[in-house]
């Protein structure tokens, strides 16, 4: 029986998930995450429909044995090519990043929309399917942006080589003028100052915030949102924990210690 005060799962590739948790705190404080980073696979964007699946089905069984009351797919690969597998073989509710932030773009003003992602993502053409379901009208581009991740997980946000980057992959959107871009994975909001910076006649899109709307929202329906005491983070990863506590700090803005858990080749 799930309960108030279990805990919310988050997992992720590697990094960019940390971006959702980090929202999670800030909206919901009194709820315990368990979060998990593939810090062994990372990315997941260059890899097959049925490795990424796998790989989360493995996660999300993890994640189950732990007794948490909600899953939260913050991988966007992995939502738009594994969630109805997960949906099939997990017990717990589980909410992907792709529906959150297909409505957030429909409610802007323009119906000029951009998606950037992994090339997996982009391919699965999860985000446009989503969006022409609400507005069949909306005009839809998308672009991979595979550098993206290990430049984050490489710890180089700050780096002129990624702005340098951002301007390879985002020129078309620049010259496109006023648009809606969607933040198409978690990592991409470790950079959303820079990409500002680089398109500000943009609205962006961020899925982290998104689906943490999601989320309470669920949370205040099943009525499971923990109202007592102060929420509890655990971390694990499938790869070099001590690397990925020091790069979850800058993300986060607090220490935490990362347990290495393997359960998959």
């Amino acid at each position: 029986m799930k309960k108030a005060q279990n805990s919310i799962g988050i997992f992720d590739s590697g990094l960019g998930g940390l971006t959702i948790l980090k929202e999670i705190r800030r909206a919901m404080p009194r709820e315990n995450i368990i979060y998990f980073g593939d810090s062994a696979h990372v990315p997941y964007g260059s890899k097959s429909k049925e490795t990424v699946s796998q790989f989360s089905l493995d996660i999300a069984k993890f994640l189950e044995s732990k007794k948490v009351k909600l899953i939260l797919v913050a991988c966007n690969t992995a939502s738009a090519l594994a969630l109805s597998t997960l949906q099939k073989h997990i017990s717990v509710p589980i909410l992907g990043v792709i529906t959150p932030g297909a409505k957030a773009a429909t409610k802007t003003k323009t119906k000029n929309i951009f998606v950037i992602g992994t090339r997996a993502t982009i391919k699965s053409g999860a985000y446009a399917k989503e969006i022409k379901k609400i507005d069949a009208k909306a005009n839809i581009k998308q672009i991979a942006c595979p550098l993206f991740v290990p430049l984050i997980e490489e710890d180089l946000a700050d780096d002129k080589i990624t702005n340098l980057v951002i301007k390879k992959y985002l020129s078309e959107v620049k010259k496109f003028g006023p648009c809606t871009l969607i933040l198409g994975c978690t990592h991409y909001p470790v950079i959303k100052k820079n990409i500002a910076k680089f398109l500000p006649k943009a609205v962006l899109v961020d899925s982290a915030k998104e689906i943490t709307k999601e989320a309470k929202l669920l949370l205040e329906k099943e009525n499971l949102l923990n109202k007592t005491g102060k929420g509890k983070i655990e971390l694990f990863v499938s790869d070099s924990p001590k690397n990925f506590a020091e790069l979850a700090k800058r993300i986060l803005g607090f220490n935490i210690k990362a347990k290495e858990i393997r359960f998959y080749i």
